[in-house]
């Protein structure tokens, strides 16, 4: 039985150049290309185990990248053989070759289940550098290109109705299982790739770049609602290139947030003001909605970290922006930006500044949500749960609790799970509870016993 191949990033560098199914004959060009180290006698089977994990001598991976240059007439780093774990570098793409390259090897990592190859977790330096890229890079002159399968805009407008779909059942139901992520990888492999690398005309491949960029940013959101934190970070770096390629710097000032959201998450938060600020100067003159959701970031991450003034006067620049919101229309990804969304950044930001009471007015509202939302409204419920029992309110924690349990069925995520791990903590010392131990065991949680 043949072994899986671990290389996901030299096998789809592979099969872009025509390699695929001919390992013999990439083997005999490399000899060609080695021939000033001597005589080497690489064939299909050397290429076996290459992409099974043997790792070549330098000279060789030399040898590979100028192969790989001359059939596919652009540059071939040897960072992009995937010898030293170039999946999971989460390196910002410097042109749109590249970034279409390194979407394919990263949609082929996961689509092959092979994610925890590239190891490791979130790296704040490399999402602080993909925020200079992508806000200091010039633009893309062009992004045409002439390929075997033509593009058309209906082939495009497929591709936002399955990010749209997909986003809806993200809200609904969370992550999912790894499965699920890795079915909308197999997709992106085998479907979208091969648009990226037909032929269209520059109008018609920015909105494509735009269109798989919304595709990547959604399976990013995917993996990081589920704790896979550098799978996630790698699709959104893919999905921050593709919005530059696009020329769509709302879009790209979203997904700049939502990797400020996942730093928050993960406890950088003077980071995630860094990244949510660049996203703010990048986006310009956005459209209030936008704006609103920009400035609600920025204000979650000065509240983590404990900046109150910053974050008070975030706060305000959110809410000044989402009273305007009836008189500007922004772009469909951000209609599920609502009143009850800058609530919950407000209730969150305000209670990690020990701002209790201020913090739970913004409750009634944090819970308006509409009805497909059953993971934000999983998360604010436990977020008012834990501001209670914080706060010293053991009774309505214990309450919104009991409602927890009930919101939480059906609902598969990582961070709804945190919440409620947190809320777990705010309880324990009460333990002892009559009411607090049903709750922690309603919420599948053991009570800790001291």
């Amino acid at each position: 039985m043949a072994r899986p191949v671990t290389n996901a990033a030299f096998e789809a560098l592979l099969h872009a150049a025509g390699y695929g199914g001919a390992h013999a004959a990439f083997a005999r060009q490399l000899n060609h290309a080695g021939r000033l180290h001597g005589t080497w006698r690489y064939d299909a089977a050397s290429v076996y185990w290459w992409l099974r994990g043997r790792r070549p001598g330098e000279e060789v991976q030399a040898a590979m990248a100028e192969t790989l240059t001359r059939k596919l007439g652009r540059s071939v780093d040897v960072s992009e053989l995937g010898f030293h774990g170039g999946i999971g570098t989460c390196v910002y793409p410097a042109s749109v070759g590249h970034a279409i390259d390194t979407a394919e090897q990263t949609w082929t990592a996961l689509a092959k289940h092979l994610h925890h190859q590239g190891g490791g977790g979130f790296d704040s330096n490399k999402a602080l550098q993909a925020a200079l890229g992508w806000r200091y890079d010039l633009p893309d002159k062009a992004v045409s290109r002439s390929g075997r399968q033509p593009v058309h805009p209906s082939d495009i407008e497929a591709l936002y109705a399955l990010a749209d779909h997909f986003a809806d059942l993200d809200r609904r139901h969370g992550s999912g299982p790894l499965r699920t992520r890795a079915l909308m990888a197999e997709f992106l492999v085998s479907q979208v790739a091969p648009m990226l690398r037909g032929t269209y005309t520059d109008a018609v491949g920015r909105d494509l770049m735009r269109a798989c960029a919304a595709l990547s940013g959604q399976l990013a959101f995917m993996s990081y609602d589920a704790g896979d934190q550098a799978t996630a970070q790698r699709h959104v770096t893919i999905a921050l290139r593709l919005a530059k390629a696009a020329d769509d710097r709302l879009y790209g000032a979203h997904l700049l947030a939502n990797l400020a959201t996942q730093a928050l998450y993960l406890g950088h938060a003077r980071d995630a003001a860094r990244l949510a600020e660049a996203a703010i100067d990048g986006a310009g003159r956005a459209p209030a909605t936008v704006l609103a959701r920009l400035h609600a970031t920025a204000a979650t991450a000065y509240g983590h970290s404990k900046e109150r003034r910053a974050c008070q006067t975030a706060l305000a620049k959110a809410e000044r922006a989402l009273d305007r919101t009836g008189t500007e229309v922004g772009p469909r990804w951000v209609n599920y930006f609502s009143p009850a969304h800058l609530a919950g950044a407000a209730l969150r930001c305000l209670a990690d500044l020990h701002l209790y009471k201020q913090a739970l007015r913004h409750a009634p509202d944090a819970l308006t949500l509409a009805s497909q939302n059953s993971r934000t409204r999983a998360l604010h419920t436990a977020l008012i749960a834990t501001t209670h029992a914080r706060a010293g309110d053991t009774d309505a924690a214990c309450d919104w609790g009991r409602r927890l349990r009930q919101q939480t069925a059906g609902v598969r995520s990582a961070r709804v799970h945190q919440r409620v791990r947190e809320l777990t903590a705010a309880l324990n010392p009460q333990q002892a509870s009559t009411q607090v131990a049903e709750v922690l065991t309603a919420l599948g949680v053991t009570p800790a016993h001291t």
